[in-house]
């Protein structure tokens, strides 16, 4: 994914997980809402400074703006089948990699 999707993926969800329609966030942070629609979909590049304005309107860190999004409950056992047995587990778990991308 790219750095200008990644950021706006980030902004968009952070806003719709405050309640806070586009037009709202376009006063609270200053910025227009057809610039806050076109980052949100990947089709502006955001310039150094706007990353900072926008994270602190939003309230977060400009850090959360450029990371993908982590599963906070999700562990990798919840993603197993359900019908493997204790036994299965051990061996699933004594064989897990670890993968880096």
């Amino acid at each position: 994914m790219d750095m200008r999707t990644l950021v706006g993926e980030n902004v968009k969800r952070l806003r719709q997980r405050q309640g806070v329609t586009q037009g709202q966030f376009a006063e609270r942070s200053g910025f227009s809402q057809q610039y806050l629609s076109d980052l949100e979909r990947g089709k502006r590049n955001p310039t150094i400074v706007s990353p900072y304005e926008i994270a602190q309107a939003l309230g977060v860190s400009h850090m959360d703006l450029v990371q993908p999004p982590t599963r906070k409950h999700s562990k990798p056992v919840d993603r197993l089948p359900a019908q493997i047995g204790r036994s299965q587990m051990s061996e699933v778990v004594a064989g897990a990699s670890i993968h880096y991308n």
